[in-house]
């Protein structure tokens, strides 16, 4: 299945990020300070970086507008309302992508131009994965329809190498073939699906 339209993938955009604002309201205070899977991230550095590239940076590429530094270098954690806060952030991104004439051309990310169905492929993908991730890390579960994790799946598998050469993605991780999609999405990005379990 080639996954090329836009009124196709804006649901998967809405259901991914639906899920990931209820995770983080999830997220309790106390453990933001707490280690999690990826390595070298605590949960609180963990979420900031969920926060900016699936809601802020969502919103930008739409917009086609560079992040500028102020919220690069934000700690969203410090707002004690900060999951409320992504939570309407998400929903302005979301909106921002509604009319399919944004997921025509390119996006300038400053160092290269890529396809604007690209970076709005590779953000559900990261909503979902680093959803997980910070899920995982607070005791929670990521869930999305199997139609959502067979697109994520298919991210995975298209850009993972890209990935890999960025330490983004770890080596795969072997799941059994009839594994839920979303489980081979995640093994794939080198994620063990059974720490979500």
């Amino acid at each position: 299945m080639t996954y090329d339209d836009p009124k196709q993938l804006h649901p998967y955009m809405s259901e991914c990020a639906a899920e990931a604002a209820r995770v983080a309201r999830g997220v309790p205070a106390d453990r933001l300070g707490e280690p999690t899977h990826c390595t070298d991230w605590d949960v609180r550095a963990l979420v900031n970086h969920w926060v900016l590239y699936t809601s802020y940076g969502l919103e930008h590429r739409a917009l086609r507008k560079q992040l500028p530094e102020e919220l690069t270098a934000r700690d969203f954690t410090a707002d004690p309302d900060w999951a409320a806060a992504y939570a309407a952030q998400l929903d302005r991104a979301v909106a921002a992508w509604a009319d399919p004439a944004v997921w025509e051309g390119e996006v300038d990310l400053g160092m290269a131009k890529v396809s604007a169905l690209d970076i709005a492929s590779m953000v559900i993908k990261e909503t979902a994965v680093h959803g997980w991730d910070v899920a995982t890390a607070t005791g929670q579960r990521f869930q999305v329809s199997d139609d959502a994790a067979r697109f994520v799946l298919d991210v995975v598998e298209k850009h993972g190498d890209l990935y890999r050469q960025y330490d983004g993605f770890a080596d795969p991780v072997p799941v059994p073939d009839d594994a839920p999609p979303f489980d081979r999405a995640l093994a794939a990005s080198g994620r063990d699906p059974k720490l979500g379990h």
